[in-house]
């Protein structure tokens, strides 16, 4: 609704006026202008220029846009953590899951170092899925830093295990180019199989479950990833004894 372009370009009167609508959205939505002049103290005028500043025509356009973001933002039914659990074993269970897994976890077998990489709630992920690899004998690296140098080293004969719901985010595509480039085999795991991300894979494990959204941020269980993981890991221990 407010970009940080039109807040940056308010005066000291539109910068009160912003911070009036922006703490009473849903009831500035229905005001007349002079209802909102007299609450704000400020003039129709500067109400009007604001307005021209958002793109908008006058007050009536910027409350229908108003009106347009509120009915976006509406609180978005949460399914039941059981649900999605639920959904996850129905689709994959059918499918071949556990023949990706073992392929998985005979490749990381093989290698010599394990990296793990994502970003934001996969980056966690990243975190935990080295560290249940490395409680397992399976010693393991996690990246969730865009920056963070990797030793050429560490790029020989290894496996790159990749975490992201999406499978777009442009972080991880980037990295897990040029660790292709450098002969790292690419695990990923992702909510689909027809994304960027596991589409460079040499492996991809998908996981299908519905992608769930509050506000503007991505709450899709994770649990499928932990299952994943620790049954990789799993397999691996098994295949080393």
């Amino acid at each position: 609704m407010f970009s940080n372009d039109s807040i940056a370009s308010f005066n000291e009167l539109e910068t009160s006026l912003y911070n009036y609508i922006s703490q009473n959205m849903n009831q500035v939505a229905y005001m007349r202008i002079r209802e909102l002049a007299d609450e704000t103290h400020v003039s129709t005028a500067t109400i009007l220029r604001f307005c021209r500043k958002l793109n908008c025509d006058g007050f009536s356009e910027f409350k229908v846009k108003l009106k347009m973001y509120l009915e976006e933002n509406k609180r978005t039914y949460i399914k039941s953590a059981q649900h999605s659990i639920v959904e996850f074993f129905e689709r994959t269970i059918k499918g071949d899951l556990d023949e990706k897994i073992n392929e998985a976890a005979i490749q990381i077998q093989n290698a010599e170092n394990v990296i793990f990489i994502g970003i934001g709630s996969s980056g966690i992920l990243a975190e935990y899925g080295a560290r249940y690899f490395s409680s397992l004998g399976k010693f393991s690296l996690y990246i969730k830093d865009p920056h963070f140098p990797i030793h050429s080293k560490f790029r020989n004969n290894s496996v790159t295990i990749a975490l992201s719901v999406s499978g777009e985010n442009p972080f991880t595509v980037n990295h897990l180019n040029l660790l292709k480039q450098e002969g790292s085999n690419i695990i990923s795991i992702t909510n689909n199989k027809l994304s960027t991300i596991a589409k460079i894979s040499n492996i991809n494990i998908p996981y299908y479950v519905t992608e769930e959204y509050f506000e503007e941020a991505n709450i899709t269980t994770q649990v499928p990833v932990v299952y994943i993981i620790e049954s990789i890991a799993r397999q691996i221990y098994r295949l080393n004894h």
